[in-house]
């Protein structure tokens, strides 16, 4: 083999392992701060999961200083954040079909908009820091009201709670709680939307 040739293959092997070793780092680094979760509901055959990272207060002011108010927020750190659900649901009395999304919201002082999004994205912003989502795929978004919270909450979390016939995705961070009520559609309406 020509002695150049192998110093160029050398090279590019080299180059190859310090680069993969530098993005597994610093992945590895930065899962550390904002480490990943998959939050689940299953009641039936309902089935219902989030998947997210979940960055801590460290604190920081959070909603109207490090995630600002009216701006699209990824709704975690890192990854963009995915729901998906195998049964047509409704969200706040609008439908949503069966399907993984990534969730979006426009935070604000008040309410907050929750954003389903049909596109997959690997990365929930882009190299300059603006978020990824493209809102023409967007196929639901909906406005829920703030609830305040007397003690602040460390870490951003998503849970669901069973609350009379509804499953609400809440969703906590400092002192900010969101209540996103979802429901199976009576099957009359559902057959009428089709």
């Amino acid at each position: 083999m020509n002695k150049n040739l192998k110093r160029s293959l050398i090279g590019a092997v080299i180059f190859t392992l310090v680069v993969l070793a530098g993005y597994y780092y610093s992945n590895i680094r930065t899962k550390s701060y904002s480490p990943e979760d998959i939050v689940a509901y299953q009641q039936d055959d309902l089935q219902l999961e989030v998947f997210y990272n979940r960055p801590y207060k460290k604190g920081r002011e959070i909603f109207g200083g490090l995630v600002p108010y009216d701006q699209v927020w990824r709704t975690g750190a890192n990854e963009a954040t995915t729901f998906q659900t195998n049964k047509d649901i409704m969200v706040d009395g609008s439908l949503l079909r069966a399907g993984k999304y990534t969730l979006w919201t426009i935070p604000g002082e008040k309410s907050w908009k929750v954003i389903f999004n049909s596109e997959m994205y690997p990365w929930g912003i882009t190299l300059d820091k603006v978020p990824s989502r493209l809102p023409e795929y967007d196929v639901l978004t909906v406005e829920v009201s703030v609830r305040p919270l007397n003690t602040p909450i460390e870490q951003f979390s998503i849970t669901f709670e069973e609350a009379n016939d509804f499953v609400v995705m809440i969703l906590v961070w400092d002192t900010t709680a969101l209540y996103v009520p979802m429901k199976e559609p009576e099957s009359n309406l559902t057959a009428s939307l089709k």
